[in-house]
């Protein structure tokens, strides 16, 4: 692990301002515990907030509504990183998307290294989506588009 700093370097910036396969680490509102979900719906607005697209069928939305600390988990850059904040509902729902969802920025309190001593990623986690293609990219443009302007 490594200090950490309360912002994005340059090309995690670049990064998270496209498609990103990351986890999503809150608080569970019912039993108090950690839980961690893997997102796709994660944008950098800028070097201290991320932007989160969340469907409200998801137990994430009441997680962050009641306790707002998460840490984000990143692959790339031939390590893993954590990125700690505070999420706040940006638009709720969020409009021109076929279906319920919230919008939450995060303000980047800390981000580090969160890899052990003496490692380094060969590749960064890779995911194929199961769904119709076609589908599949009309939503993620759908929504990116709605999270661009919230």
């Amino acid at each position: 692990m490594s200090e950490s700093v309360a912002q994005l370097t340059e090309s995690l910036l670049k990064m998270l301002q496209n498609e990103t396969f990351v986890l999503l680490n809150t608080v569970d509102a019912e039993s108090g515990g950690p839980t961690s979900t893997a997102i796709s719906w994660v944008y950098a607005v800028n070097a201290t907030t991320l932007r989160l697209a969340i469907d409200h069928r998801s137990r994430l939305v009441r997680n962050m509504k009641e306790n707002p600390l998460v840490t984000l988990t990143i692959f790339g850059e031939g390590t893993v990183h954590a990125i700690n904040g505070r999420s706040v509902v940006k638009i709720d729902p969020l409009p021109e998307v076929p279906f319920e969802m919230c919008c939450f920025d995060v303000q980047i309190s800390a981000v580090r290294n969160a890899l052990f001593y003496g490692a380094q990623l060969e590749s960064a986690p890779k995911y194929a989506k199961t769904y119709d293609q076609r589908a599949a990219e009309k939503l993620d443009g759908q929504v990116f588009a709605a999270m661009q302007k919230a």
